[in-house]
Protein backbone atom coordinates (compact mmCIF):
# COMPACT_ATOMS: atom_id res chain seq x y z
CA UNK A 1 0.00 0.00 0.00
CA UNK A 2 0.78 3.41 -1.01
CA UNK A 3 1.89 6.12 1.58
CA UNK A 4 -1.05 8.21 0.32
CA UNK A 5 -3.13 5.15 0.45
CA UNK A 6 -2.37 4.83 3.83
CA UNK A 7 -3.22 7.97 4.44
CA UNK A 8 -6.98 8.15 3.35
CA UNK A 9 -7.18 5.02 5.09
CA UNK A 10 -6.34 7.02 8.25
CA UNK A 11 -8.31 9.69 7.58
CA UNK A 12 -11.54 7.41 7.15
CA UNK A 13 -10.80 5.78 10.43
CA UNK A 14 -10.40 8.65 12.66
CA UNK A 15 -13.77 10.52 11.03
CA UNK A 16 -15.26 7.23 12.17
CA UNK A 17 -13.68 7.34 15.46
CA UNK A 18 -14.88 10.93 15.69
CA UNK A 19 -11.55 12.75 15.12
CA UNK A 20 -11.80 15.88 12.66
CA UNK A 21 -10.08 15.57 9.28
CA UNK A 22 -8.99 18.12 6.71
CA UNK A 23 -7.71 17.41 3.06
CA UNK A 24 -5.05 19.54 1.30
CA UNK A 25 -4.14 20.27 -2.15
CA UNK A 26 -1.29 21.50 -1.98
CA UNK A 27 -1.74 23.78 -5.26
CA UNK A 28 -2.70 27.93 -4.78
CA UNK A 29 -4.09 30.77 -7.41
CA UNK A 30 -3.08 33.90 -6.85
CA UNK A 31 -5.07 35.03 -4.11
CA UNK A 32 -5.86 32.24 -2.79
CA UNK A 33 -5.30 31.95 1.31
CA UNK A 34 -2.99 30.47 2.81
CA UNK A 35 -3.28 29.76 6.09
CA UNK A 36 -0.88 30.30 9.00
CA UNK A 37 -1.71 27.03 11.53
CA UNK A 38 -0.44 28.27 14.70
CA UNK A 39 0.41 25.00 16.43
CA UNK A 40 1.90 25.01 20.56
CA UNK A 41 4.18 27.10 22.63
CA UNK A 42 6.41 26.34 25.33
CA UNK A 43 10.29 26.54 26.66
CA UNK A 44 12.90 25.56 24.37
CA UNK A 45 14.40 23.07 26.43
CA UNK A 46 11.33 21.51 27.65
CA UNK A 47 10.13 19.69 24.40
CA UNK A 48 6.99 18.52 25.75
CA UNK A 49 6.03 21.03 27.95
CA UNK A 50 3.98 22.38 25.10
CA UNK A 51 0.67 24.83 25.76
CA UNK A 52 -2.08 25.97 23.21
CA UNK A 53 -0.63 28.70 21.71
CA UNK A 54 -3.35 31.41 22.60
CA UNK A 55 -2.75 30.26 26.14
CA UNK A 56 -0.77 33.00 26.33
CA UNK A 57 -2.42 36.86 25.85
CA UNK A 58 -1.94 36.73 22.42
CA UNK A 59 -4.48 38.24 19.52
CA UNK A 60 -5.54 36.87 16.33
CA UNK A 61 -6.57 38.44 12.91
CA UNK A 62 -10.27 39.07 11.76
CA UNK A 63 -10.48 34.89 10.21
CA UNK A 64 -12.17 32.87 12.28
CA UNK A 65 -10.32 30.35 14.72
CA UNK A 66 -10.64 26.81 14.07
CA UNK A 67 -9.21 23.76 15.19
CA UNK A 68 -7.45 21.56 12.62
CA UNK A 69 -6.57 17.79 13.90
CA UNK A 70 -6.27 15.61 10.34
CA UNK A 71 -5.42 12.41 12.07
CA UNK A 72 -5.51 10.58 15.25
CA UNK A 73 -1.62 10.77 15.57
CA UNK A 74 -1.59 14.68 15.61
CA UNK A 75 -4.06 14.51 18.80
CA UNK A 76 -2.10 12.08 21.06
CA UNK A 77 1.04 14.25 20.22
CA UNK A 78 -0.31 16.87 21.42
CA UNK A 79 -0.56 19.08 18.30
CA UNK A 80 -3.42 22.22 18.53
CA UNK A 81 -3.46 24.03 14.87
CA UNK A 82 -5.39 27.39 15.24
CA UNK A 83 -5.40 29.24 12.71
CA UNK A 84 -3.96 32.73 13.07
CA UNK A 85 -6.09 35.03 11.39
CA UNK A 86 -2.95 36.57 9.46
CA UNK A 87 -4.23 36.85 6.13
CA UNK A 88 -1.64 35.50 3.60
CA UNK A 89 -2.85 35.58 0.19
CA UNK A 90 -0.70 33.37 -2.73
CA UNK A 91 1.89 35.86 -4.66
CA UNK A 92 1.03 38.87 -2.62
CA UNK A 93 3.23 40.78 -0.89
CA UNK A 94 2.58 42.20 2.35
CA UNK A 95 5.22 45.04 4.07
CA UNK A 96 4.50 45.75 7.86
CA UNK A 97 0.88 45.49 7.40
CA UNK A 98 -1.36 45.36 11.08
CA UNK A 99 -3.22 42.20 11.75
CA UNK A 100 -4.71 42.66 15.46
CA UNK A 101 -4.68 45.08 18.24
CA UNK A 102 -4.39 44.54 21.90
CA UNK A 103 -3.61 46.68 25.07
CA UNK A 104 -2.25 43.74 27.56
CA UNK A 105 -2.81 44.62 30.91
CA UNK A 106 -0.64 44.29 34.46
CA UNK A 107 -0.75 40.49 34.53
CA UNK A 108 -0.86 39.87 30.50
CA UNK A 109 3.11 41.90 30.90
CA UNK A 110 3.48 39.55 33.61
CA UNK A 111 2.70 36.58 31.79
CA UNK A 112 4.81 37.46 28.39
CA UNK A 113 7.87 38.49 31.09
CA UNK A 114 8.02 35.23 32.42
CA UNK A 115 7.57 33.58 29.18
CA UNK A 116 10.35 35.64 27.16
CA UNK A 117 12.77 35.00 30.63
CA UNK A 118 11.97 31.01 30.18
CA UNK A 119 12.51 31.05 26.05
CA UNK A 120 9.49 30.02 25.32
CA UNK A 121 9.25 28.82 21.79
CA UNK A 122 6.57 28.44 19.04
CA UNK A 123 5.74 26.37 16.38
CA UNK A 124 3.61 27.17 13.50
CA UNK A 125 2.59 25.03 9.83
CA UNK A 126 2.40 26.94 6.69
CA UNK A 127 1.41 24.11 3.81
CA UNK A 128 2.06 21.74 6.03
CA UNK A 129 5.38 23.11 6.69
CA UNK A 130 6.86 23.48 9.92
CA UNK A 131 8.01 27.23 11.08
CA UNK A 132 9.27 28.19 14.51
CA UNK A 133 10.58 31.17 16.55
CA UNK A 134 10.91 32.78 20.18
CA UNK A 135 8.31 35.29 21.34
CA UNK A 136 10.44 37.37 22.64
CA UNK A 137 14.25 38.45 23.45
CA UNK A 138 16.07 39.37 26.50
CA UNK A 139 18.19 42.40 26.18
CA UNK A 140 21.39 42.40 27.99
CA UNK A 141 20.48 39.16 30.25
CA UNK A 142 24.29 39.32 32.10
CA UNK A 143 22.78 42.70 34.30
CA UNK A 144 20.00 42.81 36.64
CA UNK A 145 19.67 46.54 36.13
CA UNK A 146 19.84 47.04 32.58
CA UNK A 147 17.74 43.49 31.94
CA UNK A 148 15.17 44.24 29.56
CA UNK A 149 12.23 42.04 27.86
CA UNK A 150 11.46 42.48 24.19
CA UNK A 151 8.00 40.85 22.86
CA UNK A 152 8.25 40.40 18.90
CA UNK A 153 5.21 42.08 17.25
CA UNK A 154 6.35 41.97 13.89
CA UNK A 155 6.14 38.91 12.11
CA UNK A 156 8.40 38.86 8.54
CA UNK A 157 7.94 35.63 5.82
CA UNK A 158 9.80 34.52 3.14
CA UNK A 159 7.89 32.22 1.28
CA UNK A 160 9.70 30.38 -1.63
CA UNK A 161 6.60 29.06 -4.45
CA UNK A 162 7.64 27.08 -7.68
CA UNK A 163 4.27 27.66 -9.76
CA UNK A 164 1.61 27.10 -8.24
CA UNK A 165 3.23 25.17 -5.17
CA UNK A 166 4.81 26.45 -1.66
CA UNK A 167 8.44 25.06 -1.49
CA UNK A 168 10.24 26.54 1.65
CA UNK A 169 9.04 29.15 4.57
CA UNK A 170 11.42 31.15 7.06
CA UNK A 171 10.22 33.22 9.79
CA UNK A 172 12.28 36.31 10.22
CA UNK A 173 12.46 38.13 13.09
CA UNK A 174 14.37 41.01 13.98
CA UNK A 175 14.64 42.89 17.72
CA UNK A 176 14.23 46.15 16.05
CA UNK A 177 12.51 48.81 17.67
CA UNK A 178 9.74 48.84 15.16
CA UNK A 179 9.21 45.07 15.39
CA UNK A 180 8.87 44.41 19.82
CA UNK A 181 7.01 45.99 22.35
CA UNK A 182 9.60 46.80 25.82
CA UNK A 183 7.81 44.37 28.81
CA UNK A 184 7.93 46.91 31.97
CA UNK A 185 6.19 45.27 34.96
CA UNK A 186 5.95 48.72 36.36
CA UNK A 187 3.69 49.49 33.47
CA UNK A 188 -0.31 48.90 34.34
CA UNK A 189 -1.12 48.43 30.45
CA UNK A 190 0.91 48.21 27.27
CA UNK A 191 -1.26 48.70 23.81
CA UNK A 192 0.34 46.64 20.82
CA UNK A 193 -0.39 46.39 17.51
CA UNK A 194 0.73 42.93 15.59
CA UNK A 195 1.89 43.39 12.71
CA UNK A 196 3.48 40.83 9.47
CA UNK A 197 5.37 41.16 6.47
CA UNK A 198 5.22 38.20 3.17
CA UNK A 199 7.66 37.94 0.34
CA UNK A 200 7.45 35.83 -2.27
CA UNK A 201 10.96 34.26 -4.13
CA UNK A 202 10.36 31.91 -7.14
CA UNK A 203 12.77 29.16 -6.84
CA UNK A 204 13.91 25.38 -9.26
CA UNK A 205 13.64 23.59 -6.45
CA UNK A 206 10.91 20.88 -6.54
CA UNK A 207 7.79 19.77 -4.66
CA UNK A 208 9.12 16.50 -3.81
CA UNK A 209 12.34 17.55 -2.18
CA UNK A 210 11.04 20.40 -0.17
CA UNK A 211 11.36 18.45 3.06
CA UNK A 212 15.38 18.36 2.09
CA UNK A 213 16.38 21.71 3.65
CA UNK A 214 14.85 20.90 6.58
CA UNK A 215 17.00 17.39 7.56
CA UNK A 216 20.17 18.50 8.88
CA UNK A 217 22.49 15.58 6.94
CA UNK A 218 25.77 17.01 9.02
CA UNK A 219 24.58 15.39 11.99
CA UNK A 220 22.77 12.66 10.99
CA UNK A 221 25.10 11.58 8.45
CA UNK A 222 28.04 12.36 10.45
CA UNK A 223 31.52 10.10 9.47
CA UNK A 224 31.03 8.97 13.45
CA UNK A 225 27.29 7.50 12.32
CA UNK A 226 28.96 5.32 9.67
CA UNK A 227 31.52 4.31 11.52
CA UNK A 228 29.24 2.65 14.51
CA UNK A 229 27.45 1.54 11.59
CA UNK A 230 30.65 -0.29 10.49
CA UNK A 231 31.87 -1.02 13.93
CA UNK A 232 28.59 -2.50 14.98
CA UNK A 233 28.60 -5.55 11.56
CA UNK A 234 31.81 -5.88 12.93
CA UNK A 235 30.44 -7.15 16.14
CA UNK A 236 28.15 -9.36 14.50
CA UNK A 237 30.54 -11.04 12.61
CA UNK A 238 32.78 -12.21 15.45
CA UNK A 239 29.52 -13.26 17.26
CA UNK A 240 28.67 -15.14 14.41
CA UNK A 241 32.38 -16.59 14.75
CA UNK A 242 31.98 -17.30 17.92
CA UNK A 243 28.99 -19.36 17.97
CA UNK A 244 29.51 -20.96 14.99
CA UNK A 245 33.75 -21.98 15.38
CA UNK A 246 34.14 -21.95 19.07
CA UNK A 247 30.28 -23.94 20.15
CA UNK A 248 30.06 -26.14 17.22
CA UNK A 249 33.47 -27.39 17.87
CA UNK A 250 33.11 -27.61 21.33
CA UNK A 251 29.87 -29.43 20.54
CA UNK A 252 31.55 -31.91 18.48
CA UNK A 253 33.81 -32.86 21.37
CA UNK A 254 30.74 -33.21 23.66
CA UNK A 255 29.07 -34.99 21.08
CA UNK A 256 32.18 -37.38 21.04
CA UNK A 257 32.51 -38.05 24.39
CA UNK A 258 29.28 -38.66 24.83
CA UNK A 259 28.78 -41.34 22.24
CA UNK A 260 32.04 -42.89 23.41
CA UNK A 261 31.30 -46.65 23.84
CA UNK A 262 32.55 -47.64 27.73
CA UNK A 263 35.72 -49.51 27.79
CA UNK A 264 38.33 -50.74 30.50
CA UNK A 265 40.47 -47.46 29.64
CA UNK A 266 37.52 -45.22 30.30
CA UNK A 267 38.15 -44.16 33.93
CA UNK A 268 35.88 -41.32 33.61
CA UNK A 269 33.06 -43.21 32.66
CA UNK A 270 33.38 -45.75 35.16
CA UNK A 271 33.74 -43.39 37.97
CA UNK A 272 30.34 -42.07 36.79
CA UNK A 273 31.96 -38.56 36.31
CA UNK A 274 30.37 -37.49 33.05
CA UNK A 275 29.02 -33.85 33.02
CA UNK A 276 27.87 -31.38 31.30
CA UNK A 277 24.31 -30.42 29.36
CA UNK A 278 23.41 -34.06 28.80
CA UNK A 279 23.42 -34.89 32.41
CA UNK A 280 19.79 -32.12 32.27
CA UNK A 281 18.25 -33.76 29.27
CA UNK A 282 15.52 -35.13 31.56
CA UNK A 283 14.94 -31.53 32.63
CA UNK A 284 15.68 -29.03 30.10
CA UNK A 285 12.28 -29.09 28.61
CA UNK A 286 10.22 -29.24 31.73
CA UNK A 287 7.59 -26.67 32.27
CA UNK A 288 8.93 -23.12 33.03
CA UNK A 289 7.84 -21.37 36.01
CA UNK A 290 5.13 -18.91 35.66
CA UNK A 291 4.58 -20.28 32.19
CA UNK A 292 1.13 -17.94 31.68
CA UNK A 293 3.39 -14.73 32.20
CA UNK A 294 6.30 -15.88 30.41
CA UNK A 295 3.98 -16.95 27.09
CA UNK A 296 2.65 -13.41 28.05
CA UNK A 297 5.76 -11.69 27.00
CA UNK A 298 6.73 -14.18 24.19
CA UNK A 299 3.30 -12.91 22.36
CA UNK A 300 4.18 -9.08 23.44
CA UNK A 301 7.50 -9.16 22.13
CA UNK A 302 6.40 -11.24 18.73
CA UNK A 303 4.66 -8.61 17.79
CA UNK A 304 6.39 -5.43 18.66
CA UNK A 305 9.45 -7.39 16.99
CA UNK A 306 6.79 -7.76 14.02
CA UNK A 307 5.57 -3.87 14.20
CA UNK A 308 8.89 -2.31 14.67
CA UNK A 309 10.38 -4.31 11.30
CA UNK A 310 7.55 -2.86 9.63
CA UNK A 311 7.25 0.68 10.68
CA UNK A 312 10.92 1.31 10.30
CA UNK A 313 11.00 -0.32 6.62
CA UNK A 314 7.64 1.62 5.50
CA UNK A 315 8.79 4.44 6.61
CA UNK A 316 11.93 4.66 4.77
CA UNK A 317 10.28 3.54 1.92
CA UNK A 318 7.26 6.15 2.05
CA UNK A 319 8.95 9.34 3.81
CA UNK A 320 6.10 9.11 6.74
CA UNK A 321 8.64 11.68 8.52
CA UNK A 322 6.76 14.35 6.15
CA UNK A 323 3.37 14.04 7.43
CA UNK A 324 2.64 15.78 10.57
CA UNK A 325 1.86 12.43 13.00
CA UNK A 326 1.62 9.79 10.24
CA UNK A 327 4.47 7.65 11.72
CA UNK A 328 2.20 7.39 14.84
CA UNK A 329 -1.16 6.87 13.03
CA UNK A 330 0.14 4.40 11.04
CA UNK A 331 2.57 2.46 14.14
CA UNK A 332 -1.18 2.27 15.95
CA UNK A 333 -3.39 0.83 12.89
CA UNK A 334 -0.35 -1.62 12.70
CA UNK A 335 -0.02 -2.42 15.81
CA UNK A 336 -3.99 -3.19 16.28
CA UNK A 337 -3.55 -5.65 12.22
CA UNK A 338 -0.62 -6.98 14.08
CA UNK A 339 -3.08 -8.32 17.33
CA UNK A 340 -3.01 -11.73 15.71
CA UNK A 341 0.99 -12.48 15.91
CA UNK A 342 0.70 -11.64 20.06
CA UNK A 343 -2.08 -14.14 20.34
CA UNK A 344 -1.07 -16.98 18.03
CA UNK A 345 2.52 -17.32 19.70
CA UNK A 346 1.38 -16.52 22.92
CA UNK A 347 -1.02 -19.81 23.07
CA UNK A 348 1.10 -22.02 20.71
CA UNK A 349 4.32 -21.52 23.48
CA UNK A 350 1.39 -21.64 26.52
CA UNK A 351 -0.06 -25.27 25.51
CA UNK A 352 3.09 -26.42 24.16
CA UNK A 353 4.24 -26.77 27.75
CA UNK A 354 1.05 -27.97 29.01
CA UNK A 355 -0.68 -24.94 29.91
CA UNK A 356 -5.02 -24.91 30.11
CA UNK A 357 -6.57 -22.12 31.21
CA UNK A 358 -5.71 -20.34 27.50
CA UNK A 359 -8.56 -18.00 28.27
CA UNK A 360 -6.81 -16.48 31.11
CA UNK A 361 -3.73 -16.71 28.75
CA UNK A 362 -5.56 -15.01 25.67
CA UNK A 363 -7.09 -11.46 28.23
CA UNK A 364 -3.30 -11.86 29.64
CA UNK A 365 -1.40 -11.06 26.10
CA UNK A 366 -4.11 -8.73 24.59
CA UNK A 367 -4.05 -6.52 28.05
CA UNK A 368 -0.19 -6.62 28.21
CA UNK A 369 0.97 -3.69 26.92
CA UNK A 370 -1.49 -2.28 26.72
CA UNK A 371 -1.88 -1.81 30.08
CA UNK A 372 1.86 -1.12 30.42
CA UNK A 373 0.67 2.35 28.00
CA UNK A 374 -2.26 2.91 30.31
CA UNK A 375 -0.14 3.16 33.34
CA UNK A 376 3.08 5.26 32.13
CA UNK A 377 0.21 7.37 29.80
CA UNK A 378 -2.10 7.41 32.59
CA UNK A 379 0.44 9.44 34.85
CA UNK A 380 1.84 11.20 31.92
CA UNK A 381 -1.70 12.51 31.11
CA UNK A 382 -2.70 13.81 34.43
CA UNK A 383 0.67 15.48 35.15
CA UNK A 384 -0.36 17.64 31.58
CA UNK A 385 -3.62 17.75 32.69
CA UNK A 386 -2.38 19.35 36.01
CA UNK A 387 -0.65 21.95 33.77
CA UNK A 388 -3.25 22.38 30.99
CA UNK A 389 -0.93 21.32 28.48
CA UNK A 390 -1.83 21.01 24.81
CA UNK A 391 0.08 17.13 25.71
CA UNK A 392 -3.25 16.22 27.16
CA UNK A 393 -4.98 13.82 26.16
CA UNK A 394 -8.68 14.69 25.46
CA UNK A 395 -11.66 12.16 26.31
CA UNK A 396 -12.86 11.52 23.29
CA UNK A 397 -9.42 10.03 21.97
CA UNK A 398 -9.44 8.45 24.68
CA UNK A 399 -12.45 6.34 23.81
CA UNK A 400 -11.50 6.55 20.27
CA UNK A 401 -7.98 4.15 21.37
CA UNK A 402 -10.68 2.12 23.83
CA UNK A 403 -12.59 1.09 20.62
CA UNK A 404 -9.86 0.49 19.08
CA UNK A 405 -8.38 -2.01 21.42
CA UNK A 406 -12.18 -3.13 21.85
CA UNK A 407 -12.91 -3.94 18.45
CA UNK A 408 -9.72 -4.79 16.44
CA UNK A 409 -6.82 -5.49 19.12
CA UNK A 410 -8.12 -8.40 21.27
CA UNK A 411 -10.47 -9.92 18.60
CA UNK A 412 -7.42 -10.38 16.41
CA UNK A 413 -5.71 -11.90 19.43
CA UNK A 414 -7.97 -14.11 20.15
CA UNK A 415 -8.12 -15.28 16.87
CA UNK A 416 -4.50 -15.78 16.74
CA UNK A 417 -4.76 -17.64 20.04
CA UNK A 418 -7.31 -19.75 18.56
CA UNK A 419 -5.01 -20.76 15.56
CA UNK A 420 -2.11 -21.38 17.62
CA UNK A 421 -3.88 -23.12 20.37
CA UNK A 422 -5.32 -25.99 17.68
CA UNK A 423 -2.85 -25.89 14.82
CA UNK A 424 0.53 -24.34 16.30
CA UNK A 425 0.80 -26.66 19.62
CA UNK A 426 2.09 -30.06 18.24
CA UNK A 427 4.35 -31.82 21.43
CA UNK A 428 7.43 -33.29 20.18
CA UNK A 429 9.98 -32.82 22.72
CA UNK A 430 13.64 -34.58 21.88
CA UNK A 431 14.10 -35.92 25.19
CA UNK A 432 11.57 -36.91 27.91
CA UNK A 433 10.91 -35.08 31.06
CA UNK A 434 11.94 -36.46 34.56
CA UNK A 435 9.00 -36.78 37.04
CA UNK A 436 11.80 -35.47 39.76
CA UNK A 437 13.54 -32.57 39.03
CA UNK A 438 17.41 -33.08 38.78
CA UNK A 439 19.13 -31.10 41.82
CA UNK A 440 21.30 -28.01 40.45
CA UNK A 441 24.85 -28.70 41.43
CA UNK A 442 27.17 -25.21 42.93
CA UNK A 443 28.57 -23.59 40.52
CA UNK A 444 31.23 -20.97 39.89
CA UNK A 445 29.97 -17.12 40.26
CA UNK A 446 30.36 -16.28 36.89
CA UNK A 447 28.28 -18.87 35.34
CA UNK A 448 25.27 -18.14 38.31
CA UNK A 449 21.84 -16.66 35.96
CA UNK A 450 22.01 -13.19 37.55
CA UNK A 451 25.26 -13.09 36.67
CA UNK A 452 24.53 -14.14 33.31
CA UNK A 453 21.18 -12.07 32.82
CA UNK A 454 23.79 -8.07 33.87
CA UNK A 455 26.48 -10.02 30.99
CA UNK A 456 24.11 -10.44 28.32
CA UNK A 457 23.04 -6.94 27.84
CA UNK A 458 26.24 -5.47 27.35
CA UNK A 459 27.70 -6.32 23.55
CA UNK A 460 23.70 -5.42 22.23
CA UNK A 461 23.99 -2.52 24.14
CA UNK A 462 27.17 -1.48 22.81
CA UNK A 463 25.93 -2.43 19.18
CA UNK A 464 23.28 0.04 19.67
CA UNK A 465 25.04 2.94 21.68
CA UNK A 466 25.56 5.02 18.79
CA UNK A 467 22.49 4.95 17.04
CA UNK A 468 20.26 5.18 20.64
CA UNK A 469 22.42 8.76 20.71
CA UNK A 470 20.79 9.80 17.53
CA UNK A 471 17.55 9.05 18.15
CA UNK A 472 17.52 10.25 21.45
CA UNK A 473 18.85 13.89 19.79
CA UNK A 474 16.30 13.95 17.46
CA UNK A 475 13.58 13.04 19.45
CA UNK A 476 13.82 15.26 22.16
CA UNK A 477 15.24 18.19 20.38
CA UNK A 478 13.66 19.55 17.32
CA UNK A 479 15.26 17.66 14.48
CA UNK A 480 13.78 15.52 12.08
CA UNK A 481 14.98 12.18 11.96
CA UNK A 482 14.95 10.23 8.54
CA UNK A 483 18.09 8.18 8.34
CA UNK A 484 15.38 5.05 8.92
CA UNK A 485 18.16 3.06 6.34
CA UNK A 486 20.08 3.05 8.81
CA UNK A 487 17.63 2.79 11.88
CA UNK A 488 16.44 -0.33 10.15
CA UNK A 489 20.50 -2.09 9.60
CA UNK A 490 21.06 -1.28 13.70
CA UNK A 491 17.71 -3.17 13.90
CA UNK A 492 18.66 -6.41 12.53
CA UNK A 493 22.33 -5.91 13.86
CA UNK A 494 21.09 -6.11 17.41
CA UNK A 495 18.82 -8.74 16.36
CA UNK A 496 21.36 -11.02 15.23
CA UNK A 497 23.54 -9.85 18.45
CA UNK A 498 21.22 -10.94 20.76
CA UNK A 499 20.56 -14.14 19.13
CA UNK A 500 24.39 -14.79 19.78
CA UNK A 501 24.26 -13.81 23.05
CA UNK A 502 21.29 -15.62 23.86
CA UNK A 503 23.03 -19.08 22.58
CA UNK A 504 26.38 -18.56 23.99
CA UNK A 505 24.66 -18.02 27.98
CA UNK A 506 22.79 -20.81 27.46
CA UNK A 507 25.26 -23.43 26.34
CA UNK A 508 27.24 -21.66 29.64
CA UNK A 509 23.96 -22.49 31.58
CA UNK A 510 23.20 -26.07 30.74
CA UNK A 511 27.11 -27.03 30.72
CA UNK A 512 26.77 -25.96 34.24
CA UNK A 513 24.25 -28.59 34.55
CA UNK A 514 21.38 -26.06 35.04
CA UNK A 515 18.39 -26.66 33.59
CA UNK A 516 16.57 -22.95 34.40
CA UNK A 517 17.50 -21.53 30.54
CA UNK A 518 13.68 -20.59 29.84
CA UNK A 519 13.88 -17.54 32.08
CA UNK A 520 17.57 -16.75 32.13
CA UNK A 521 17.48 -16.67 27.84
CA UNK A 522 14.53 -14.09 27.89
CA UNK A 523 15.95 -12.00 30.55
CA UNK A 524 20.07 -11.75 29.45
CA UNK A 525 18.77 -10.38 25.92
CA UNK A 526 15.89 -7.93 27.73
CA UNK A 527 18.48 -6.47 29.84
CA UNK A 528 19.76 -4.96 27.20
CA UNK A 529 16.88 -2.68 28.22
CA UNK A 530 17.94 -1.59 31.80
CA UNK A 531 21.40 -0.65 30.00
CA UNK A 532 19.34 1.69 27.38
CA UNK A 533 17.12 3.04 30.52
CA UNK A 534 20.54 4.24 32.43
CA UNK A 535 22.09 5.77 29.79
CA UNK A 536 18.81 7.69 29.06
CA UNK A 537 19.02 8.63 32.84
CA UNK A 538 23.27 9.82 31.98
CA UNK A 539 21.66 11.96 28.93
CA UNK A 540 19.14 13.93 30.71
CA UNK A 541 21.71 14.89 33.46
CA UNK A 542 24.58 15.63 30.74
CA UNK A 543 23.30 16.13 27.49
CA UNK A 544 20.19 18.17 27.91
CA UNK A 545 18.87 20.92 29.98
CA UNK A 546 15.39 20.28 30.71
CA UNK A 547 14.01 21.10 33.80
CA UNK A 548 10.53 20.73 36.11
CA UNK A 549 8.17 18.43 36.83
CA UNK A 550 6.50 18.44 33.76
CA UNK A 551 9.30 17.21 31.35
CA UNK A 552 10.98 15.40 33.79
CA UNK A 553 7.85 13.27 34.15
CA UNK A 554 7.60 12.71 30.58
CA UNK A 555 11.07 12.37 29.46
CA UNK A 556 11.20 9.43 31.93
CA UNK A 557 7.92 8.14 31.26
CA UNK A 558 8.60 7.80 27.16
CA UNK A 559 12.01 6.39 27.85
CA UNK A 560 10.23 3.57 30.21
CA UNK A 561 8.05 3.02 27.57
CA UNK A 562 10.92 2.86 25.30
CA UNK A 563 12.91 0.38 27.31
CA UNK A 564 9.83 -1.72 28.37
CA UNK A 565 9.38 -2.92 24.66
CA UNK A 566 12.64 -3.19 23.83
CA UNK A 567 12.86 -5.52 26.87
CA UNK A 568 9.70 -7.31 25.13
CA UNK A 569 11.30 -7.59 21.74
CA UNK A 570 15.07 -8.85 22.63
CA UNK A 571 13.40 -10.82 25.81
CA UNK A 572 11.57 -12.67 22.45
CA UNK A 573 14.56 -12.73 19.97
CA UNK A 574 16.97 -14.35 23.13
CA UNK A 575 14.09 -17.00 24.10
CA UNK A 576 13.30 -17.60 20.27
CA UNK A 577 17.37 -18.18 19.61
CA UNK A 578 17.87 -20.60 22.72
CA UNK A 579 14.65 -22.46 21.71
CA UNK A 580 16.39 -23.96 18.44
CA UNK A 581 19.79 -24.53 20.20
CA UNK A 582 18.31 -26.30 22.88
CA UNK A 583 16.24 -28.36 20.53
CA UNK A 584 18.79 -28.89 18.30
CA UNK A 585 21.66 -30.05 20.46
CA UNK A 586 19.45 -32.58 22.18
CA UNK A 587 17.89 -33.89 18.76
CA UNK A 588 21.35 -35.43 18.52
CA UNK A 589 21.33 -36.68 22.01
CA UNK A 590 21.76 -40.85 22.48
CA UNK A 591 19.66 -40.93 25.72
CA UNK A 592 20.60 -44.09 27.56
Amino acid sequence: MRRHQLIHVVWFLSVWLGVHADEHSHRYTKGEEVVIWMNTIGPLYNRQETYPFFQLPFCFGDSPLEHHHETLGEALQGMDLINSGIPVRFLEEVNYEPYCQKTLQHDDIEMFRYAVHSQYWYTMFVDDLPVGGFIGAIEDPDSAETMQYHLFTHKSFLIEYNQDRIIAVTLQETATQSSTARLDHKQPSLPITFTYSVTWRATTDTFQDRFSRLLESDFFEHQVHWLSICSSFMMVIFLLGLVSTILIRTLKNDYARYDREPSLADFDRDFGDDWGWKQVHGDVFRRPDFLMVLSALLGSGSQLVILAGVVILYTMLGDLYVERATILTATIFLYALTSAVSGYTSARFYVYYGGKQWVHNVLLTASLWPGVLLCIGGYINLIAVFYSSSKAIAFPIMVAMLAIWLFLCFPLTLLGAIIGRNYGATVDFPCSVHAIPRPIPSKPWFVEPTVLILMGGVLPFASIFIEIYFIFTSFWTYRIYYVYGFMLFVFLILLMVCACVSIVITYFLLNSEDHRWHWVSFWSCASTAGYVYAYAIYYYFVKTKMTGLFQTSFYFGYCGLLCTGLALMLGFIGYMASTFFVRRIYRNVKID
